[in-house]
């Protein structure tokens, strides 16, 4: 069995969104440069259908953040801006072949059927919490891990019911002031660092979650 993990870019603030997120900006204001240092690796390009970008340090840890990762969990507001009912015109911010490539699992509370992309991502839509959610993503996973990816209240959500394996922080030297902090109204989780990597863009800080 795979671990569950996630990885998110955060600011030395706190913060992984900035302030007034909206669909034009969804990760708020100055939010963006939190993913400058993933958008210049050689891998997040060749994930988005591109060529070049660097090889360094950083594209090294996008190549070992998405090695073995076998089925996704991300909330509503991860996929798309609605509320209420759906618009079954949206499926997500990524065009029509999503980076992810195996199934993924979307937390609402509205039901919707499953939705088929390009290169092997399908968007299943659980509306009966995170526990059922993190089981069929596991059971879809199988011996690879089950990654969250956001957004913040939905890593927040797994933290706090000690679901979640792994933490990888990438911990960029901006300050955004305000906006959508991690790691508040988490409990008191035990953090133990087990690997860092560090570049001039940004410090890689991977946490094993100690069970009690």
């Amino acid at each position: 069995m795979g671990l569950v993990t996630s990885n998110i870019s955060i600011s030395l603030d706190g913060f992984v969104a900035g302030p007034n997120q909206s669909l034009e900006n969804p990760i708020g204001e100055g939010g963006m440069r939190l993913h400058q240092w993933a958008f210049a690796t050689e891998r997040w390009q060749a994930e988005h259908g591109r060529g070049g970008g660097e090889r360094n340090a950083d594209s090294e840890v996008v190549d070992a953040v998405v090695a073995d990762v076998g089925a996704y969990v991300m909330g509503r507001n991860m996929f798309g801006p609605g509320r209420g009912e759906w618009d079954l015109e949206w499926s997500g911010w990524w065009g029509d072949d999503p980076p992810y490539h195996v199934p993924v699992f979307v937390l609402t509370h509205h039901a919707r059927e499953p939705l088929v992309m390009q290169g092997g991502t399908t968007f299943n839509f659980v509306t009966d919490g995170i526990e059922s959610a993190l089981l069929q993503a596991k059971a879809s996973a199988g011996d690879q891990n089950v990654e969250i990816p956001g957004g913040a209240e939905t890593i927040r959500q797994y933290l706090r019911a000690g679901l979640l394996d792994q933490l990888w922080l990438h911990i960029v030297p901006i300050l955004l002031g305000s906006g959508e902090r991690l790691l508040e109204n988490v409990g008191d989780p035990v953090l133990e660092p087990i690997e860092a990597i560090a570049s001039p863009a940004v410090t890689h800080i991977k946490y094993r979650i100690v069970r009690g």
